[in-house]
């Protein structure tokens, strides 16, 4: 084993547990880390039963990719896929954890994670020092990865992929929520949501759900404010719902304030 590394197209997750600070404070240091182990276990399982390479643990977050060692032509899918089976393992945990919390007489927490995934060329191989390396991949691929899974916070989904990510799996349940300019860079990139896998997307309930969300959008980019709200307004429940909380204040204060300009971008304004 030495230094170094190549250049290789890669699929990057990052994944983390949402108010990880506040769960923390209502538990001992041992408790702590049996729930970390409760949920990177079974999470680390679903990511290498998927072909995927587990880069680190930060805490209560998980880094990991695709195609690298090994290759794997369609890493983007089974990247894909597994953000989806991670995200459905959250229930049966829950609710062991409901059930733990119930004989101890306590509170149940309830677990939720941001998922963010992108694809593209990135660094991979041992960096470090000479003393103390690991094989891990650096760039900025890796950079968006970790900016979207911060951002599902304030997009309301689980999952939220770039479109590198997207284009690569076309028949995946997709829905673009945003051009987004992420923080530190300069160029918007298009956001999406990722809500099922091919099968969820040949629904005629995500059809459906998709042409009025595309309509919504459009009118939104060409800064037709008030008439996004009035389509909102008959948005049905869904898989959206915490998305569509947020984007109706946006879009309330983008019509009692019309910006100058209107290029349909969106600023991030932290990580």
């Amino acid at each position: 084993l030495k230094l170094g590394g190549e250049t290789r197209d890669l699929t990057v997750m990052f994944t983390d547990i949402r108010n990880f600070t506040t769960i923390s404070e209502r538990m001992s240091p041992a408790a702590l880390i049996h729930l970390m182990n409760d949920f990177l276990t079974p999470m680390s399982d679903l990511v290498m039963q998927s072909r995927g390479t587990i880069d680190k643990f930060m805490g209560d977050a998980m880094m990991a990719f695709w195609n690298a060692p090994l290759d794997d032509p369609d890493h983007a899918r089974h990247a894909c896929r597994a953000a989806l089976q991670m995200s459905a393992a959250l229930s049966p945990l829950n609710q062991k954890l409901a059930e733990q919390a119930r004989a101890e007489g306590k509170t149940p927490l309830v677990l939720q994670a941001g998922i963010g995934i992108n694809t593209g060329p990135a660094a991979v191989g041992n960096m470090g020092s000479r003393q103390r390396f690991a094989y891990s991949a650096l760039g900025d691929t890796v950079n968006l990865a970790s900016r979207l899974e911060s951002q599902t916070k304030t997009y309301g989904v689980e999952i939220l992929a770039g479109p590198a990510t997207r284009a690569a799996v076309p028949d995946f349940a997709f829905l673009q929520l945003d051009l987004l300019r992420v923080k530190g860079k300069q160029e918007p990139v298009a956001v999406y949501a990722l809500l099922g896998d091919e099968a969820y997307a040949a629904r005629i309930e995500f059809s459906d759900m998709k042409g009025r969300h595309d309509a919504l959008m459009n009118d939104y980019r060409a800064g037709r404010f008030a008439a996004a709200l009035e389509e909102l307004a008959g948005v049905p429940p869904g898989p959206l719902d915490g998305f569509y909380a947020m984007f109706r204040e946006r879009l309330a204060t983008l019509r009692d304030n019309p910006p100058p300009a209107w290029d349909g971008v969106f600023t991030a304004i932290s990580k």
